[in-house]
């Protein structure tokens, strides 16, 4: 099914390339979901209760960026374009097609003409323009910041006629028709977009085009979804058109696991998100529908801090990717639900290589390597350089993920083994972010990007953008960095593309050794077997939009 093409008959052998890549492109080895139709006649009605660890704060669908705000924008805003998450494909959905020019730097987008915002107002290429230049530049006067990591180089939105739309880059930029379907490209209305940054993310203000609307939100205990009549406009690969079949979507908060596990046996709730690993087979064992999703983008990762002392000692980096064990991992930390890193991205990701051969224990080369280095054992066991100073890292990670913890201690307990003392901080969101601020303070950061386009690797990665890995002018890889990364976002055909992927992960896994990836996160959802159609948007996130539930 097409959905972009280019005007001039001139251009039309590279229109083909750049279309098919667009549009299967996406599809990667692995990149099949779990999930799906699971069978019976659709009933329309009834509320779905649904538990989450995380208490969702700002509503924003721009801003909103922990999992459960993400969750909520996903099923409340609607995207330009739609990324398949069985195929990965970008297909049509607000924009019903889009010409993309030579250069990859000029988008035009042509809409749909029967969409309207849930404030009865209709959406027309003026709501683009408006959209995108707050996303693109941001509004200091009403606080807001630009998406930046995204809309890399955004110059400006034009509007054609009132259905049409041409976006302009100042530099290539093969992931943005991708980037558009991310749960921070959610279209919202005139009125919300007019207030400050602290009234958009209440639910009071939230005008957007989706198949539901926040009907309440009471902060750390539940957010209530109404189905929106009338709506009309879903992607045509969803398993039903026309309004969503649920009435409403009860989200509650419970942060502990077990709680959660206990609410759905005992009914409370319908299903749960977070499954504690130890409860996966239990509740499949019991009946429970289990539905996991492998997140895609970069997969959660060991970020090391080339400013730092000890992790700008290349030879300490590559010690961290040797000295621990990824069996022990898969068996004793994770479930089938999840994968062992193959590469710093997933599966899942189209440009994905399997690096797993170099991401294997070696503890005797990664002692080898620490003895060249000058690093001798103290009394302790753990190294010290040939100053005195101490082998000793400090890491920052994130609790949200089940695994998270547990998987940082066994890292912890084997590069113990080798003369290295990881010191671990395990926050709460809220607290992670604060403390991710004391970046003098930190040689690993750990945390996952979910993002199913190989332009995650330049956005998280370069030194002209999250520079993650801290990466100095004066350092040598800093221009080689830009260079290598900033190739991913140059063409869309697939066999330079590739080439630039693979590059790109080497660069990162091999030749500087900045981040060491541990495992594929996943979410996963368990829920009665009265409720079907329990879905993820290619990013994971939950969307309701098909989802209904059996008649007792």
């Amino acid at each position: 099914m097409p959905s972009g093409k280019f005007a001039k008959a001139s251009t039309l052998a590279v229109a083909t390339a750049l279309v098919a890549a667009v549009l299967t492109g996406c599809a990667a080895s692995g990149n099949k979901v779990a999930g799906g139709d699971d069978g019976g006649t659709p009933v329309p009605g009834g509320t779905l209760r649904f538990a989450v660890l995380d208490a969702p704060a700002n509503l924003d669908p721009h801003s909103g960026s922990s999992y459960p705000e993400s969750l909520i924008t996903s099923n409340i805003a609607d995207k330009l374009t739609y990324q398949n998450p069985e195929t990965g494909a970008i297909e049509p959905w607000l924009a019903k097609s889009w010409d993309i020019a030579p250069g990859l730097r000029e988008f035009t987008f042509h809409l749909r003409d029967d969409v309207t915002f849930s404030d009865g107002s209709k959406f027309t290429a003026d709501s683009v323009k408006e959209n995108f230049d707050l996303l693109g530049r941001g509004d200091k006067a009403l606080g807001i910041v630009p998406v930046t990591a995204y809309w890399v180089g955004y110059l400006d939105t034009t509007v054609v006629d009132p259905l049409t739309v041409k976006v302009r880059s100042d530099r290539p930029n093969a992931g943005f028709p991708q980037a558009l379907s991310l749960y921070f490209s959610g279209i919202v209305g005139h009125s919300t977009l007019q207030l400050p940054k602290e009234q958009r993310a209440l639910a009071r203000n939230i005008v957007a085009t989706g198949p539901f609307t926040v009907a309440e939100h009471v902060y750390q205990q539940k957010t209530v979804l109404k189905k929106r009549p009338g709506y009309n406009w879903a992607p045509q690969s969803r398993k039903h058109q026309g309004e969503a079949f649920l009435d409403t979507v009860e989200i509650s908060v419970i942060p502990e696991a077990g709680v959660r596990t206990g609410a759905l046996r005992a009914g409370t709730v319908d299903a749960i998100l977070d499954v504690n690993n130890t409860d996966e087979a239990p509740l499949k064992a019991e009946g429970y529908r289990l539905v996991p999703q492998l997140i895609p983008g970069r997969d959660i990762s060991l970020d090391l801090k080339t400013d730092l002392f000890p992790t700008d000692d290349r030879a300490v980096r590559e010690a961290i990717k040797l000295g621990w064990n990824r069996d022990a991992l898969a068996k004793t930390v994770l479930t089938p639900s999840y994968t062992v890193s193959t590469s710093v991205v997933s599966k899942r990701v189209p440009g994905w290589v399997d690096f797993s051969a170099g991401l294997k224990q070696d503890q005797k080369r990664a002692e080898q390597l620490l003895d060249a280095g000058g690093w001798t054992k103290g009394s302790d066991g753990i190294r010290v350089d040939r100053q005195g100073r101490r082998l000793e890292l400090a890491l920052l990670g994130i609790n949200n993920l089940v695994n998270n913890k547990p998987a940082y201690e066994l890292i912890q307990q084997d590069l113990r083994k080798i003369g290295i003392e990881v010191k671990l901080n395990v926050l709460p969101i809220p607290d992670y972010t604060a403390a991710a601020t004391q970046q003098q303070r930190w040689n690993i950061q750990v945390a996952n990007q979910s993002r199913a386009d190989i332009a995650v690797l330049e956005q998280v990665y370069s030194p002209q953008y999250t520079n993650m890995s801290k990466l100095a002018p004066a350092n040598p890889a800093y221009q080689q960095a830009i260079d290598t990364l900033s190739a991913v976002s140059t063409t869309l055909e697939a066999g330079p593309r590739a080439k630039a992927a693979e590059a790109a992960q080497r660069f990162l896994l091999e030749e500087q050794i900045l981040t060491v990836p541990v495992y594929n996160p996943a979410q996963v959802t368990a829920a009665n077997p009265r409720v079907h159609n329990v879905g993820y948007e290619a990013q994971s996130r939950n969307v309701f939009y098909d989802t209904w539930i059996e008649a007792k």
